[in-house]
């Protein structure tokens, strides 16, 4: 027999308002979790935001976290609609010259974007523009998931101030190529755009920042 909700907002050790009817199941699941995710994200941030909380919030086993997403990261990147996995792209961005790490990046960049037609970036933006949580979570998906690891890795200095610095070009260079469609930048090869932009990221990584602000 089905079971009958009680109207009753029941909540775990965690304060979290679990949902009410049956658990979903299958790709509801993971759904689920991913509403929910952006629900927790938004409220708590990335780091304050935890598996267990975000499963208690889509009425799920955390467990049930990692057999869809594998972790809390991964779950961020599909709550906040960017087609990367976080891991491997630092894993990609690492694996060569430090003096190339702008040029690998751009290049992961545009492929990504790219083989999505632009459309899932446009939606982003479209996703931003309407909604605060969805201005947290891209903000913190640049600074804190993608820029912040990185920094640490290349143990740079003024790392905050660097990940603003590389968000703002890597967004601006999005919005211009596939929401603006501002030519001849939205149709230029992957070999134009990289030999135009990645000196100018390059010094945002890993360059002398001397005198700014």
């Amino acid at each position: 027999m089905g079971r009958v909700s009680t109207g009753i907002s029941h909540r775990d050790g965690t304060g979290e308002p679990k949902r009410r009817g049956r658990r979903p199941g299958g790709q509801d699941t993971r759904a689920a979790l991913v509403e929910a995710a952006r629900e927790v994200f938004a409220e708590r941030g990335y780091n304050d935001a935890t598996v267990r909380a975000i499963a208690s919030r889509a009425g799920v086993d955390a467990a049930m976290v990692n057999h869809w997403f594998g972790g809390k990261e991964a779950l961020f990147t599909a709550a906040v609609q960017i087609p990367v996995d976080p891991a491997q792209l630092l894993e990609h961005v690492l694996a060569g010259p430090r003096e190339q790490i702008a040029e690998r990046l751009l290049r992961l960049f545009l492929t990504t974007w790219d083989e999505a037609g632009g459309r899932a970036f446009a939606a982003v933006v479209r996703s931003v523009a309407a909604h605060e949580s969805a201005v947290r979570m891209l903000r913190e998906f640049v600074t804190t998931v993608v820029f912040g690891p990185l920094a640490r890795e290349l143990d740079l200095d003024r790392p905050e101030l660097r990940a603003a610095l590389c968000g703002s070009q890597m967004v601006g260079l999005g919005v211009a190529r596939y929401v603006v469609q501002l030519e001849p930048l939205a149709t230029a090869d992957h070999d134009t755009v990289v030999a135009a932009v990645a000196p100018n990221l390059q010094r945002y990584l890993t360059g002398d920042l001397t005198g700014a602000a």
